[in-house]
């Protein structure tokens, strides 16, 4: 599998960043175990998950770092992974806090769940729009110098503070982010578009979208409200079947059909056509699953294709 150059790093990821954030919720550990041996023995090697996943079956969270940390353990594999975790995720016992006793503390916790001494790109999950960006930026400066963090990345974090960032941390000399995280997916594209997208060009960022398959909407798995109960997340792609998503999924029909594929794949290709994406966060918990997701990188949509989704996905 040929792998890509984050932006202004030495890391080298494959064009699929596995989303952990099933560890722990729909798959337990011997699941996971098995989805990671299968993920890397395709070519694979970029795992995202985050201190608080998944915090919603126990309140708290860490459950995906620990399983991550277990398996990488058992391999005997950490220094062929490119290991991504987060920090300022709220959960019901604990607010958004990017604050630099919150960071450090993070740190030392998720490293200790993974059993590693470095994490290669930590995030800002979720600005909590109170600290000082400089405080925020500070506690990263103390921590990439300390060899804990390798990188940094921004996720749910404004515009506007997202620039500040680069301005705190190009005065101050800290690290700067190198990636953003962003909502963005077939059906989701005028926030990233219109608002991130500029900053991303600007600052030369890669790219990793989350919810790349809109909660498995983009699967064509629910087509009518009858559908929604076919899985979990089912609840969450109600808002999707409106007009437009279901455009969305008529195109995705057409030319799966077209190059003998699924729509997954395709949707996940488009993603991967984008300027500045390098690999789309996705999950699977099944091996048919995965190898959907392995296809998206071999799968080049031509400018008919394109043209089609753009169209129908504005």
């Amino acid at each position: 599998m040929k792998k890509v150059k984050i932006a202004n790093t030495e890391l080298e990821v494959a064009p699929i960043n596995f989303g952990g954030n099933v560890f722990g919720w729909t798959l337990d550990e011997k699941q996971s175990f098995e989805i990671l041996d299968a993920f890397v023995d395709g070519g694979f090697n970029f795992v995202d998950t985050a201190n608080t996943y998944s915090w919603w079956v126990n309140g708290v969270g860490g459950q995906s770092e620990t399983i991550i940390g277990n398996w990488m353990k058992a391999r005997g594999n950490r220094e062929k992974m490119v290991i991504a975790t987060k920090v300022g995720s709220e959960t019901k016992v604990h607010p958004k806090d990017i604050s630099k006793k919150q960071i450090l503390k993070s740190v030392d916790e998720s490293l200790q769940r993974l059993q590693v001494d470095y994490i290669d790109l930590f995030y800002t999950h979720f600005d909590d729009d109170k600290t000082p960006v400089e405080e925020t930026m500070s506690a990263y400066d103390e921590l990439v110098k300390a060899g804990k963090l390798r990188y940094i990345a921004a996720s749910n974090v404004s515009p506007a503070r997202l620039e500040e960032s680069f301005a705190v941390a190009e005065k101050n000399g800290f690290p700067k982010y190198v990636a953003l995280q962003p909502h963005y997916n077939l059906v989701e594209r005028e926030g990233y578009e219109k608002n991130y997208l500029p900053l991303v060009e600007k600052y030369g960022l890669s790219v990793f979208p989350y919810w790349s398959l809109a909660a498995g909407f983009l699967t064509g798995k629910y087509r009518s409200e009858a559908d929604l109960g076919k899985s979990v997340r089912g609840e969450g792609v109600k808002k999707y079947l409106d007009e437009k998503g279901l455009a969305v999924l008529a195109a995705l029909d057409q030319i799966s059909e077209k190059h003998n594929s699924k729509q997954a794949t395709v949707a996940l290709a488009w993603l991967l056509a984008q300027p500045q994406l390098v690999a789309p966060i996705v999950s699977a918990t099944s091996k048919s699953q995965l190898q959907t997701l392995f296809d998206a990188p071999e799968l080049k949509l031509d400018s008919e294709d394109l043209k089609l989704l753009g169209q129908s996905s504005k």
